[in-house]
């Protein structure tokens, strides 16, 4: 039995448990090599079809099910929650941690300007990964994602043997899980009516002086972290023909978790439609990081440079 969570963020939508069992006890069966491809083939498209129907969408119960093909039966449940609840950040309580720490505190304590736990994932991605199809879309098992949590918020001298043993996507679901649980999303809190609006002017020129204007504006941590991710996405881009994932599947995937409406926002406009899953403001947040994914390398130092030419109001 495998057990994985599996996050859809457009979709908003967890897959809780994947029980797989295999029948090897049948001499009868006959295997193909591809039949487990096929079959969570089957599987993924049934769950699509299914979390477009308002009904199942709008259900708090588990739904239950079972696909089955040579030899081979998958028994899955899910039920579905709202982007508030699925995005929720739970800061932690416990300052000495990393996960639901605030960035700032993090890089100072570890005297870095961008968190080692960034640092290492982004290392061993680039290292074993970078040409994994479906690097950062396909989700890790979630013990091993847990087991990489707790070994960073303790700082266990084993960190760096876990993470050369570890499955490649378990190392890229937590660091998608690090910046999921930061207390507010990298690019803050306080900018995102900003990100909303910038991204929306139709004049190219203004939109570069206010893009770059915001991103002057980031805390140091943020905007030193968020540019060397920006970086790896490009390098795991360059790999598309491999890896299948575009500059814009990766928006796709940490869009949302980089940049998104603070709890009191959310709570203005509460979710019960299965159509708002698709709303204005998540294709948005889509867009703003493929924005700067798309832009031409961005230096710190240079933005630092020209903050002195523009004002600091937003």
């Amino acid at each position: 039995m495998t057990e994985i969570i599996v996050a859809d963020h457009n979709l908003n939508t967890v897959v809780e448990r994947l029980d797989q069992h295999c029948l090897d006890d049948l001499p009868a069966v006959k295997r193909h090599s591809n039949t487990g491809a096929k079959l969570w083939g089957r599987v993924r498209s049934k769950l699509l079809r299914q979390k477009l129907d308002p009904q199942t969408v709008q259900s708090k119960n588990w739904h239950m099910d079972v696909i089955e093909m040579n030899g081979i039966k998958v028994e899955f449940s899910m039920k579905f929650s709202s982007r508030d609840l699925s995005l929720k950040r739970t800061p932690s309580k416990k300052q000495s941690g990393v996960f639901g720490v605030k960035i700032s505190v993090v890089t100072k304590r570890e005297r870095s300007k961008v968190p080692y736990i960034v640092r290492q994932c982004i290392e061993e991605v680039e290292k074993r990964g970078i040409e994994e199809v479906g690097i950062y879309r396909i989700s890790g098992v979630a013990t091993d994602i847990q087991a990489l949590k707790a070994a960073f918020d303790t700082n266990t001298k084993d960190i760096l043997v876990m993470l050369s043993d570890m499955d490649i996507n378990a190392i890229a679901g937590t660091l998608k899980l690090y910046f999921r649980e930061l207390p507010e999303p990298l690019l803050t809190d306080r900018l995102y009516p900003a990100f909303m609006e910038g991204i929306a002017l139709s004049d190219p020129a203004a939109k570069e002086n206010c893009m770059m204007h915001l991103l002057r504006s980031l805390p140091d941590p943020n905007l030193i972290t968020f540019l060397t991710l920006l970086e790896h996405l490009k390098r795991v881009a360059e790999k598309e023909p491999i890896n299948k994932m575009s500059l814009h599947n990766l928006a796709t995937v940490f869009g949302p978790t980089l940049l998104r409406p603070s709890e009191n926002e959310s709570s203005k406009a509460h979710v019960t439609l299965a159509s708002d899953i698709w709303s204005h403001d998540v294709m948005a947040q889509v867009q703003v990081l493929l924005y700067y994914l798309q832009h031409q390398p961005i230096s710190f130092s240079e933005l630092k440079r020209n903050t002195l030419y523009f004002s600091t109001d937003v």
